[in-house]
């Protein structure tokens, strides 16, 4: 098979930064589905091991992933030859750059019939992430009753805060308080359903003060925590919580004691990495396939839990991955009507299969070079690859993002 590899980490601009390489065909083990890749999409994760982790042999990245399964071990259920499936991968494991993918089919479910190739790929890692952290870390109570809740999503315009502000404003009463700078962050998160806006350039807690909502009692820090923790701390609640994404260099967390604060390290991958008892929460739970020894579930109307991942960073990174609702059934949370884009600074952007053209590996590269794009592309993924270069996409705001179907 044809993949994208890296053998060392290399500035993005080298030109082994990535590499086209053939590869004999990925097999699946007792648990997994062989799946055919349709569209992956680059994340932070992507850039954060290319550039820092030293591989042992060629290693294919890749984490969100859309395509057809070809084959299954035998402890599989639930799935078919045939199926259209969507899935975050796992860090552990080959990633899906390439054109044949083993994953563990607990991790898995079908794919929205909804959303094409490319807009289904742009969701998983960002909305495992919102979710994870806004019911699993947060334990955020869904329903519209009445509740004293006030979340900040620090970071709101990027691809998590996206995601998250949307769940939260159509799953629970909380008031949901964004930050963001410039007037298209501002529009854009008052469109998915905050509340209100603070701009995130100037003090904080004089401006949520000011709102008259009460002290934030959830704080989603999703970019830059150490550089607002201080602020952070002192506009929280007394027994207030902080859940973040990234990765500061060191974080200080003494202040918190004094209000009781908890702190939260949310990172979809856990679940996976650990191999945890309710793994199969990423796949079987959501109705969409019943992994190896769980439950079975039929296809669905463009139904599945948990959309997707971690895409946007910063205030100037991805814009997207819309969603429409979600409604319980049978005890399987379902997200209904997912509808996307797909984009980042320099981090993400989704490729699509189209007939007959291939992907490169600068495909890849180039979502991390300096020439800048207002617009989502997709590019088609197919067999037959070469390393010749294509035209520099970097998108540090995606203007085309898909729009919730009403």
């Amino acid at each position: 098979m044809r993949a994208v590899v890296y053998k060392e980490p290399l500035p993005i601009e080298h030109p082994e930064a990535l590499v086209d390489m053939e590869l004999p065909d990925a097999a699946p083990g007792a648990r997994d589905l062989l799946v055919r890749v349709e569209a992956v999409s680059v994340n932070p994760v992507d850039v954060k091991i290319r550039g820092g982790v030293k591989p042992q042999g060629p290693r294919v990245l890749g984490w969100d992933a859309v395509g057809v399964v070809e084959a299954m071990g035998e402890e599989v259920r639930g799935f078919g030859v045939g199926d259209r499936v969507w899935y975050a991968g796992d860090v552990n494991r080959a990633g899906s750059n390439a054109e044949l993918q083993a994953v563990d089919a607990r991790i898995v479910s079908r794919a929205p019939k909804a959303l094409s190739a490319a807009e289904a790929a742009a969701l998983p890692l960002t909305s495992i992430t919102a979710w994870e952290m806004l019911f699993e870390r947060f334990r955020i109570a869904p329903g519209k009753g009445a509740s004293g809740d006030v979340l900040l999503v620090s970071g709101a315009a990027g691809g998590v805060g996206s995601i998250l502000i949307q769940l939260a404003a159509r799953l629970t009463a909380v008031t949901i308080i964004a930050t963001a700078g410039r007037p298209e962050s501002v529009a854009w998160v008052t469109g998915l359903g905050a509340h209100h806006v603070v701009d995130y350039r100037a003090p904080l807690g004089a401006q949520i003060e000011a709102l008259g909502v009460g002290p934030v009692t959830h704080v989603a820090s999703l970019t830059h925590t150490d550089r607002y923790f201080s602020q952070l701390v002192e506009l929280m609640a007394p027994f207030g919580q902080l859940a973040l994404i990234d990765d500061p260099p060191a974080l200080d967390i003494k202040p918190m004691k004094r209000r009781s604060l908890s702190v939260h390290w949310e990172l979809m991958f856990t679940r996976s990495i650990h191999q945890t008892a309710d793994m199969a929460e990423h796949g079987a739970a959501a109705g969409g396939g019943g992994g190896a020894g769980g439950r079975g579930g039929a296809a669905d109307d463009g139904q599945s839990e948990h959309g997707g991942d971690q895409r946007g960073e910063s205030e100037a990174g991805a814009r997207a991955d819309r969603e429409r609702g979600v409604a319980g059934e049978g005890g399987a949370r379902r997200v209904r009507g997912l509808s996307c884009a797909a984009g980042g600074r320099a981090r993400r952007e989704a490729f699509s299969a189209g007939a007959g053209e291939p992907i490169f590996s600068q495909d890849l590269e180039i979502r991390e070079k300096s020439s800048r794009s207002p617009s989502h592309r997709s590019t088609p993924l197919m067999p037959s690859w070469s390393s010749r270069a294509i035209s520099a996409t970097r998108l540090p705001r995606v203007t085309s993002a898909c729009r919730p179907r009403r």
